[in-house]
């Protein structure tokens, strides 16, 4: 955003004005189809130091120059420089067009050397140019040394300067810049006042706010975002009633400050009061009704809208992941390629989330060969993405092969590869995998021992997870969250150490969540303990007196010791309250088909072959000598 101020620098000194209509993507774009060079040859400079001779009256100069912007632009600088180095004379702008032209290819070193040639005709521009390059590259020490050593400087250099260290986060740098210029602009003042308020120091930015002789549509907008970000949105708003000019992003600015604090009433009172609405307003309202939950209105914006983009339909996708809706999420995508639309990141992301909770195997197979097309093949996050989803769908060892195929693995690979191999019971696997991963350098963090500590509770392997918990403890730069605690509390749960977990819990005090105590009811469950589970469901019963599930566990621990009448009185308790427990539900795909299976229900087309198949089963396991316990079965 800051590295974008700085074109906009360049736009306003050099046509003197912002455009009076438009939107975030045209102020802000960040391209440099307004290079430098650009700007040489398109809105040439009102007059050059008097001791050069101005050259664009010279046709052939003034239309090589213009190929040299073409080519560059086009992004075949090799031509570019071939026509640069035929032209037998070169003036200032030549230099500098070809010079801008390696720095809008990303070739920066090629550029510096040009600059450094001894023939070399330099004017302010050149050099800021070169100056420009550094900052967009975040090379601030080099963009440093060169600031020093330009002979001449006008403020359109002292703003890119400024607007570098605003890039990298120093905004004291900055502030300190500011202060020393010896001219100032708007842009000047927007550029640091967009700085501070970016960084919360919103009062800082309001001071200077205040002082400003000259604001535009620009100074007004970066103060309500600051405003508005700070959580200060009321005071946003009056700033925003005072606007003498609005545009489409000072609008955009309130409805997103009001999503953003959650006030999405006012949100969409201003959002119907635009005069105009682009993309991103669409997409900002959508957003914030999707955060607050309220997915129902966010589809019926989605189905008003005329035009959307990658970022609405990931948003409505996202959405319906959020709300436990993944069919339907699925669905979008589709609609989302048919319209064609590409996905990016968030939207692979968010689909292969929906498969994992499906265990949708064609389809995530489906979406892997649409991203195998993609940039994001090798993206970090994406392939985190699909060994999950490949584990959660069964295909751990295809899990495995993506992960020992990526090239570059972060801690992130390795913490996905790991929670894989606890998913599936796989502790040894997960042990031997933390320890290559240690070896190779990297250091575990909270979601690794989360991994490690979930995965030697599936296993049983008791002794290593506390070995594991106790490295945690010691370790001290991690923070305990209360999922490395129920990890440990379901690993004493399973192995039989209740009154131990018990203790634990205890003294936890108010850092014992529900979840923490959910898992230790699990243990008391499993082991039939009534004494400390009618403790521990007393405690969750505070903490969350609907769950239907610590009702059910306890009845269940009194029927699995015979008490039968208990089990009853905490059944008919739960009625009385008027929970109910959601149906048990499970789902297989064969040929391409879902097939879902809800407890008692008998509406699937083959119904009766597949309880024949079911009671055929039930035979033979008896004839094995297995023996249902049924004492434990829900209503």
């Amino acid at each position: 955003m800051l590295f974008r101020f700085q074109i906009i620098n360049f736009i306003f000194q050099l046509n003197g004005k912002f455009p009076a209509k438009s939107s975030v993507l045209s102020v802000l774009a960040p391209k440099l189809n307004n290079s430098w060079s650009h700007y040489h040859t398109q809105i040439r400079p009102t007059k050059f130091r008097s001791s050069e001779r101005d050259h664009t009256l010279d046709s052939n100069i003034s239309h090589s120059n213009w190929l040299i912007t073409k080519l560059s632009r086009e992004g075949k600088i090799n031509e570019a420089r071939k026509l640069f180095d035929k032209m037998p004379d070169l003036d200032v702008i030549s230099w500098t067009t070809m010079i801008t032209g390696y720095i809008k290819c990303g070739c920066l070193k090629e550029a510096r050397i040009l600059f450094d040639d001894p023939g070399s005709k330099k004017d302010v521009f050149t050099w800021t140019a070169l100056l420009s390059g550094y900052v967009r590259s975040r090379q601030i020490a080099e963009a440093e040394r060169l600031f020093v050593e330009i002979p001449y400087k006008n403020v359109v250099t002292w703003n890119t300067m400024m607007s570098g260290y605003a890039n990298i986060g120093s905004i004291n740098s900055a502030l300190n810049l500011f202060n020393r210029m010896p001219e100032r602009n708007v842009v000047s003042w927007n550029t640091i006042i967009t700085a501070l308020a970016q960084s919360r120091r919103v009062d800082e930015a309001r001071k200077l706010f205040d002082i400003m002789q000259e604001k535009d549509v620009v100074s007004w907008t970066a103060m309500v975002t600051g405003l508005s970000k700070s959580g200060r949105v009321d005071e946003a708003r009056e700033l925003f009633e005072r606007m003498p000019n609005k545009n489409v992003i000072s609008w955009n600015a309130m409805v997103t400050g009001y999503a953003q604090n959650l006030r999405l009433k006012e949100a969409f009172e201003i959002f119907e009061k635009m005069p105009e609405k682009d993309l991103p307003s669409w997409n900002t309202m959508i957003t914030g009704f999707i955060q607050n939950g309220d997915l129902k209105q966010a589809r019926k914006l989605f189905n008003e809208m005329q035009e959307r983009n990658v970022v609405t339909w990931t948003t409505m996708i996202e959405g319906f992941v959020q709300s436990e809706q993944s069919e339907e999420a699925l669905r979008y995508f589709s609609r989302m390629q048919a319209d064609g639309i590409w996905p990016n990141q968030g939207t692979f992301l968010s689909v292969l989330s929906a498969c994992s909770v499906l265990a949708g195997l064609s389809e995530g197979r489906q979406i892997h060969q649409v991203i195998s097309k993609s940039n994001f093949q090798n993206n970090a996050f994406v392939e985190c993405a699909l060994i999950s989803m490949y584990s959660k769908c069964g295909e751990l060892s295809t899990s495995r092969e993506i992960f020992s195929r990526a090239k570059q693995k972060d801690l992130v690979s390795w913490n996905c590869m790991i929670a894989a191999y606890s998913h599936h019971g796989c502790g040894r696997e997960a042990i031997q995998l933390m320890n290559e991963m240690r070896n190779l350098g990297f250091r575990p963090n909270d979601v690794t021992y989360v991994g490690i500590l979930s995965a030697c509770s599936h296993s049983g392997l008791v002794d290593e997870g506390m070995k594991f918990f106790d490295e945690l403890v010691k370790d001290g730069s991690i923070e305990l969250k209360e999922d490395h605690y129920a990890c440990l509390v379901d690993l004493c749960g399973r192995s039989g150490k209740l009154q131990q977990a018990f203790e634990f819990i205890k003294g936890l005090g108010d850092r014992a969540s529900k979840c923490v105590w959910g898992a230790l009811l699990g243990g008391c469950s499993y082991y039939g303990n009534i004494k400390i589970g009618n403790l521990v469901a007393k405690r969750l019963l505070e903490l969350e007196q609907d769950n239907s599930g610590t009702y059910l566990l306890l009845s269940n621990i009194h029927a699995a010791n015979g008490n039968w009448k208990d089990a009853a009185e905490i059944r008919l308790k739960m009625k009385d309250t008027g929970l109910k427990k959601q149906p048990g539900c499970s789902w297989i795909e064969v040929g391409n088909r879902v097939n879902v299976f809800v407890v008692r229900d008998r509406s699937h087309a083959e119904t009766e072959l597949l309880y024949c198949v079911l009671r055929d089963l039930y035979v033979k396991m008896r004839g094995e000598g297995y023996l249902p316990c049924t004492e434990l079965m829900d209503e």
